[in-house]
């Protein structure tokens, strides 16, 4: 049966424009990262979406190597898509990267215009799109010119296959050299996809700066680092964790020392001194940062996309709270 979208669901949403462009985000927006892969149930894949979309979610963001295998995220969700949703393309945001590695030899990595536009290429087919709402390069490559890895995502948006560009994992030295190009180029360059976290404020010195001079947003990814500023690891960690898995790269035992505990515990009480969970607190308090125009989460059940939109019904932080939060995390 044909999905039939919720007739309420922009009430309860906060969209943020997106740098000084014409878009709009939402505050919270989907990633398929993680439980869109060909391992995961494409029913517990429909209900994530429906639930995400029904809730105000209108931005899904991808790349060409999520999966296992890498393209398989990009092939569930065009399938999801084109059987169930296709009458809601148009209230979307689609977005996909390239950048890291897709395909053996020397042209299916990094960015070349080459490897960029053959990688997009695929991606279009595989979610059966005429084009992209917004194609990032991934990270920056330190081999290729960054004049040609720019010109590539000219081309791509000139020939009609994205309508805006961003990039992702540029510092901001290299993302004040990309602003240039690109608006020499007079390419629509309006986002950023940074890590960024209670745990993490690396963007804060400086990259935050060029964003908010040069008109381009930023959406915050892992806002939640890694499952750290939820629930699961108050009190130590968990078998069934990512970080008792030696094979997940990204997060691991090293990385929840007690120093991390303790602050994360702190938070904790703050947290419920707002009414909030901690997951809560930790999705809108990245939102407070300036050009930080959403915060990207990813979910393993429909339930969790409920509970991380609830957050937006507490927003606003004291001066004392703030204070607090700087306290805990120095």
């Amino acid at each position: 049966m044909t999905y039939v979208a919720n007739n309420d669901r922009y009430k309860e949403m906060t969209y943020n424009r997106c740098g000084s462009s014409g878009i709009q985000l939402p505050a919270i927006s989907l990633g398929l990262w993680n439980n869109f892969s060909d391992n995961d149930s494409i029913e517990n894949q429909k209900e994530m979406l429906f639930k995400a979309f029904d809730l105000g979610i209108t931005h899904f963001d991808l790349a060409n190597n999520y999966g296992p295998p890498p393209g398989s995220a990009e092939i569930n969700f065009g399938r999801i898509l084109k059987e169930d949703m296709a009458a809601y393309r148009d209230e979307m945001i689609i977005s996909t990267k390239a950048g890291f590695k897709m395909w053996d030899g020397p042209y299916g990595d990094w960015g070349s215009r080459k490897y960029l536009i053959a990688s997009l290429d695929q991606s279009l087919k595989r979610m059966g799109l005429d084009y992209v709402d917004i194609f990032y390069h991934h990270r920056p490559d330190p081999n290729t010119p960054l004049e040609e890895t720019m010109a590539a995502l000219d081309q791509i948006v000139r020939q009609g296959k994205a309508l805006y560009v961003g990039i992702s994992n540029y510092d901001a030295e290299q993302t004040k050299q990309a602003v240039k190009i690109l608006q020499d180029q007079k390419t629509p360059f309006i986002i950023h996809q940074a890590a960024y976290s209670m745990l993490d404020r690396k963007i804060e010195n400086g990259l935050t700066d060029v964003l908010e001079d040069n008109g381009v947003g930023c959406i915050a990814f892992v806002p939640l680092a890694q499952g750290l500023l939820t629930n699961k690891y108050l009190n130590g960690i968990p078998d069934d964790s990512r970080a008792a898995k030696d094979y997940i790269p990204f997060l691991n035992e090293k990385d929840i020392s007690s120093t991390v505990l303790e602050k994360v515990n702190s938070l904790n009480d703050l947290a419920a001194e707002r009414g909030q969970s901690l997951a809560q607190m930790a999705l809108v308090w990245v939102l407070q940062q300036k050009s930080v125009v959403s915060a990207l989460i990813g979910a393993s059940r429909a339930s969790q996309i409920e509970e991380n939109v609830k957050a937006l019904s507490n927003m606003d932080f004291s001066d004392e709270e703030m204070k607090r939060i700087n306290e805990i995390l120095s």
